[in-house]
C-alpha cells in the first residue's frame, strides 16, 4: 500500500538544486515504489477535470521563465498510461464528474518533484488539473473517487504549495533566513486540523485559519492539498513528511495522508 502525498513543488530550479526539500524528495522516491503516480498539479488549470497521459512519453512542459538555461534543457520522459487514465475517467464519470481525456506534457508541478523522486523517469504518470473555482469540499470529493488506488500501489499525489505568497518574499534578503511568524502559524493551524480530521474547520480555512488571505491569495496551489486527503483511506492518520521554507515565507511542508 502507498499512501497518498502532498508535495511542495516550490521553484522549479528545485529540479537542479541541492536543499533540503530536494533531499528529501530523493528520500521519499527511494522508499516509495508506485506502478503509477497519479499527480493532481496546480499548475493546469481548467474548468473542466481533465486527465493527460500519452501513449508515449510525456513532452516536458517550460511554464516558467528567467531561469537557468539549464533548466530549459533538462526533459523528462516520463511514460504514460493511458489505460490507467481510461479507468480513471470512467470513475470520475460514474461519480458524475465530467472529465476529458488528452496528451498535454508534464508541467513544472509535476515533472520537477517527479525528477528529483524517480531521475530514471519510468514510472507511468496520469498527470490532471484543477479547477480552483472549486470548494474545498469538492476537491476533497473528487479526491474521495480515487480511494482504493493506494491499495494497488498507485501513488495519488497533490502537487501545490500551503504558504504560497510570491509578492511576500523580499529577493535582497537570505534565502535561509527564519521563517515569517505568520507564514508558521498558519502551517501550525493546518497540521493540526488534518490530525484531529477536523474537515470543517479545513474547509472553511479562509476564515478560520490565521494569516489565511496572507498565506493562499489564490487557491491554486493549495487546493491539491483537499485532494490528496480525500483519496486517503478514512481513518488514515495524516503525517508532515517534510517541513521547510525558502525566503522566510515559501513553504515546503509535504504531508502524507
Amino acid at each position: 500500500m502507498i499512501s497518498p502525498v502532498f508535495i511542495a513543488h516550490g521553484s522549479p530550479m528545485m529540479a537542479l538544486e541541492d536543499t533540503a526539500a530536494s533531499r528529501f524528495l530523493e528520500e521519499l522516491g527511494g522508499k516509495l515504489r508506485p506502478k503509477a503516480v497519479v499527480v493532481f498539479t496546480a499548475h493546469w488549470e481548467d474548468r473542466e477535470l481533465k486527465l493527460s497521459s500519452p501513449d508515449g512519453p510525456f513532452e516536458t512542459i517550460y511554464d516558467f521563465g528567467g531561469f537557468s538555461p539549464e533548466l530549459y534543457a533538462k526533459k523528462y520522459p516520463a511514460p504514460g498510461w493511458p489505460e490507467l487514465r481510461s479507468q480513471l475517467a470512467q470513475r470520475f464519470r460514474e461519480a458524475g464528474i465530467a472529465v476529458k481525456e488528452t496528451d498535454r506534457g508534464l508541467d513544472h508541478g509535476s515533472w520537477v518533484p517527479l525528477s528529483r523522486m524517480y531521475p530514471e523517469a519510468h514510472i507511468p504518470v496520469v498527470q490532471i488539473s484543477v479547477n480552483p473555482n472549486l470548494s474545498p469540499e469538492e476537491h476533497f470529493r473528487i479526491g474521495s473517487v480515487l480511494r482504493g488506488l493506494p491499495e494497488e500501489d498507485i501513488l495519488v499525489m497533490g502537487s501545490g504549495v500551503t504558504v504560497h505568497n510570491l509578492r511576500r518574499i523580499e529577493w535582497g534578503k537570505p534565502r535561509d533566513r527564519a521563517v515569517e511568524p505568520w507564514a508558521a502559524a498558519f502551517d501550525d493551524w493546518l497540521i493540526e486540523k488534518l490530525e484531529r480530521h477536523d474537515l470543517n474547520a479545513l474547509f472553511s480555512y479562509e476564515q478560520q485559519a490565521p494569516h489565511a488571505r496572507e498565506a493562499v491569495p489564490t487557491p491554486e496551489h493549495f487546493v491539491p492539498l483537499f485532494i490528496a486527503a480525500g483519496s486517503a483511506s478514512p481513518g488514515s492518520k495524516p503525517a508532515v513528511i517534510h517541513r521547510s521554507y525558502e525566503f522566510g515565507v515559501l513553504s515546503y511542508l509535504s504531508l502524507q495522508f
